[in-house]
């Protein structure tokens, strides 16, 4: 019967700490990096392409009202480079606070993605030049 009880308290326990776990790891922010893809038509939802521990995806970057009074966030454009803390979501990456960096300080796995756009944003700009 002692046997019994004790079994289930530790087991109780184990539970209790697997729930409190989780649950901090849920509402942990995540450290996340991106570049502005597409002019954005809608500031609370931009599109970008996010790199999160090392993998690339497209997603929309979520702004709360804090984020879209930023400085950052109202001249953002076309292949800026982001150092994003936030929740991921089903609806895409909901930011908590944003930086702007240079292209150089992204993860390997953005830069490309970063090249292109510059040299497609450049190519587009050129021939207004002369």
């Amino acid at each position: 019967m002692r046997r019994t009880a004790i079994l289930m308290c530790g087991f109780c326990l184990v539970m209790v700490s697997v729930v409190n776990s989780s649950s901090a790891v849920a509402d942990e922010d995540v450290i996340a990096f991106a570049v502005v893809t597409e002019l954005p038509k809608d500031r609370t939802q931009v599109p970008a392409k996010v790199a999160i521990d090392g993998s690339v995806s497209d997603m929309n970057l979520l702004a709360s009202d804090q984020i879209l009074s930023n400085l950052i966030w109202k001249q953002l454009e076309i292949c800026h480079a982001l150092k994003l803390e936030g929740q991921k979501s089903s609806e895409g990456f909901r930011i908590h606070s944003i930086r702007a960096i240079d292209a150089a300080m992204l993860p390997m796995v953005l830069q490309g993605v970063a090249g292109d756009c510059l040299l497609k944003k450049a190519l587009e700009v050129a021939p207004f030049i002369d």
